[in-house]
């Protein structure tokens, strides 16, 4: 969509909304840290953060103001990591998660705590505009990617769609009806904690149509997030997994996959590809995968696999 069209017509909420609840329970697989169009704010050594963005509304080419997808992040038994997107962001079959699938139905509880710690990692990717960065100041001003996980989604969800009846919907990727979010980060119990992080009023981004025009035409294609062209294939991701697990990763029978899609106690984070209608929402996670954000997590695992 032209920035001329995104003025003259407003995207439909509700629409936005049920994308969104639709989507609810997929790169180009270069490290954030490595990839300049990525911002995330910067911590101090107390573990806190603070900025101000503003959500945009997705480059002309996509469908939604965001992408999502799934990963995995864990070190094998050969001490190697397995740092890889999902195949089943772009409804696919992949490897872990249908061995991860046997495994949960085993009958074996230590084989539930493995796939647990192996499970997939649900991402966001929106352009954002940098309001405030006080520990960036060079940053503000600028369009970038921003990651994000199922918290902060969360609290995009219910500016849309208030679960009280004296709040207002408010479309946050919207340049003039939209508003700004203060990202606060607290360090609770050693992981970083969004909680404290908020909407500000329906305010328009500040500046001329020319300005904002410029803003918009300054963000990133989102497009190759879900590109099965920039996914690795099943045998690659299969013979990575094999190296990282030290072994031969086996791959289920046709009659074990079709007994696996009819197990209800499968965890979503382990069961099939992604689905294009709406799903049932995903399996609860633990205190501490809830105190950590997403990016916060893979962040983490990315700077171990390096420094392996």
């Amino acid at each position: 969509m032209s920035f001329a069209n995104l003025k003259r017509n407003k995207t439909d909420l509700s629409k936005l909304v049920e994308t969104a609840q639709a989507a609810a329970g997929g790169s180009n697989t270069k490290r954030q840290s490595d990839d300049p169009r990525f911002w995330q704010p910067t911590r101090d050594k107390a573990g806190n953060g603070y900025a101000v963005i503003r959500f945009l509304p997705g480059d002309a080419e996509a469908a939604t103001p965001w992408v999502r997808y799934w990963d995995h992040a864990f070190k094998g038994p050969s001490g190697q990591w397995y740092i890889e997107k999902s195949l089943t962001s772009i409804g696919q079959q992949d490897p872990l998660s249908e061995l991860n699938s046997q495994m949960w139905n085993s009958g074996i509880e230590a084989d539930k705590t493995t796939v647990r710690n192996r499970k997939r990692n649900l991402r966001y990717v929106a352009n954002v505009l940098i309001v405030s960065d006080p520990s960036s100041p060079e940053n503000e001003g600028q369009v970038k990617l921003y990651r994000f996980g199922k918290k902060i989604f969360d609290k995009i969800m219910d500016s849309m769609q208030p679960q009280f009846p004296d709040e207002k919907p408010v479309n946050p990727f919207d340049m003039w009806e939209g508003a700004d979010f203060t990202i606060k980060i607290r360090k609770v119990e050693g992981y970083p904690n969004y909680d404290a992080s908020t909407f500000k009023g329906p305010t328009p981004v500040n500046g001329s149509d020319d300005e904002l025009e410029a803003i918009y035409n300054k963000q990133h294609v989102m497009a190759e997030f879900t590109d099965p062209k920039e996914y690795k294939s099943y045998a690659d991701l299969q013979k990575r997994l094999a190296t990282v697990l030290g072994e031969q990763a086996p791959r289920p029978t046709m009659k074990q996959e079709a007994a696996l899609e009819l197990n209800d106690e499968i965890p979503t984070f382990d069961s099939t590809p992604a689905p294009t209608a709406p799903a049932a929402a995903p399996a609860p996670i633990t205190t501490a995968e809830s105190s950590m954000s997403d990016d916060d997590t893979m962040s983490y695992f990315a700077k171990l696999a390096a420094d392996d």
